[in-house]
C-alpha cells in the first residue's frame, strides 16, 4: 500500500502541507499565534469556546506549530487506519471516511502533545515590551464600565501579538466605555491608561 494511492491521497496532501509549514516555521517567515489569553488573568472571562480550544492545545503553541503536529498525526493515523482496514477486510476505507476518522483522532492527540511542546519551545526574548509602547494601540473593554475615576478592564495586544490586560478610564471625563467597546490608548498615569473611543480616531486594525 503506497502513500500516493487514491485512498491515501488526503494523507499525502497533509504530509506535503506539513512539510511546507514546517519549513516556513523553521525559517521564521510565519509566526501566527492563536492567542486565547490562557493566563491567570484571562480565566475569568474565557468563554466555553475558548476553553475548548485551549483544551485542544490552541493558544499554548503558535498556530503553525499546532498545524504541523496535527497534520503529522492526521497522516500517520490515516495511513495506519487504511493499512489496518486493508488487512482486516481486504480493502481500504473510502478516503473521505478514513480522513474523517483520522481527523477526529488527531485533534485530541495534538491537544495532549501541545502542552509539553509549548514548554520546550524557545521563547522569543524580544517579546517583552515597555508598558508605554501600548500607547496608541487599539484595545477592547472586556468587563465593567469605564468612567472618569472608575477604570474598567481592557485587553490590548502589543507589537508582538502578546495580550495585556490594563485598567482604562476615558480620556474625556464625560465619556464612558462598556464591555465590548473598542478604544485607543492615548496616555498613561501610573497603572491606569486613558483612552478615546475608536470612532474618534482611525488607526490600523486591532492585532
Amino acid at each position: 500500500m503506497t502513500l500516493l494511492e487514491p485512498y491515501n491521497m488526503p494523507f499525502a496532501v497533509a504530509l506535503g502541507l506539513m512539510l511546507v509549514l514546517f519549513v516556513i516555521q523553521l525559517l521564521g517567515f510565519l509566526d501566527i499565534d492563536f492567542d486565547l489569553d490562557t493566563d491567570a488573568d484571562a480565566e475569568v472571562s474565557a468563554g466555553p469556546v475558548e476553553g475548548l480550544l485551549t483544551l485542544l492545545g490552541l493558544g499554548r503553541i503558535p498556530l503553525t506549530v499546532w498545524l504541523v503536529i496535527f497534520l503529522l498525526f492526521f497522516a500517520g493515523i490515516g495511513v495506519s487506519l487504511q493499512d489496518f482496514a486493508a488487512s482486516l477486510t481486504g480493502n481500504p476505507l473510502d478516503a473521505w471516511l478514513a480522513g474523517l476518522i483520522a481527523g477526529g483522532a488527531a485533534v485530541p492527540v495534538t491537544g495532549v502533545l501541545a502542552r509539553p511542546v509549548g514548554r520546550i519551545l524557545p521563547k522569543d526574548e524580544t517579546s517583552a515590551v515597555s508598558t508605554d509602547t501600548l500607547l496608541g494601540r487599539r484595545a477592547r473593554i472586556t468587563e465593567g464600565v469605564a468612567r472618569s475615576g472608575s477604570p474598567a478592564r481592557a485587553k490590548v495586544r502589543d507589537v508582538h501579538g502578546q495580550s495585556h490586560f490594563v485598567m482604562v478610564e476615558p480620556h474625556e471625563t464625560a465619556s464612558e466605555f462598556h464591555a465590548g467597546d473598542e478604544i485607543v490608548l492615548v496616555r498613561r498615569e501610573n497603572n491606569t491608561f486613558f483612552a478615546t473611543a475608536l470612532a474618534e480616531r482611525r488607526l490600523s486594525p486591532l492585532n
